[in-house]
């Protein structure tokens, strides 16, 4: 794909069920039903989508309390559109969004696949070990 980053359409919104779904499994992520992904996006406290030529290429959301606890998710970029900037442009407005509305001490996870771990650092994100360990439950995988 040859667009550069101002043709691309970028919005503070939860993309539509469908093409979520369809974009977590272009990207690798495990899949999710479209029940939860309705209530999910629904209840996103922020998120970025990016566009091209109309179709959803790229997302990132905040979920969380919007006052103690607060994780980044679904941070994701089509594969075809990888290595443009458009994954850093996404996590850059979601920490900007954090800097100015998060309350002092607000605590901001996210689980980090590599090699966006990397990316992650650059914004100031640290591991949890060996203060902590990660862990989750996955219900009716």
């Amino acid at each position: 794909m040859n667009l550069s980053l101002s043709e691309l359409e970028v919005r503070e919104q939860p993309p539509g069920v469908e093409e979520y779904l369809a974009l977590r499994v272009s990207c690798g992520l495990s899949p999710r039903s479209e029940e939860g992904a309705a209530i999910g996006l629904a209840n996103s406290y922020f998120a970025v989508t990016v566009y091209a030529e109309g179709e959803l290429i790229g997302m990132g959301r905040i979920i969380g309390d919007g006052g103690c606890h607060m994780q980044i998710v679904d941070v994701a970029v089509r594969p075809d559109y990888q290595g443009k900037g458009i994954g850093k442009m996404i996590f850059a407005r979601l920490v900007d969004h954090l800097n100015q509305s998060a309350p002092d001490k607000t605590y901001v996870s996210l689980i980090a696949d590599v090699p966006a771990d990397q990316l992650y650092r650059q914004f100031g994100f640290a591991y949890t070990q060996p203060e902590g360990q990660g862990m989750y439950l996955r219900i009716r995988p």
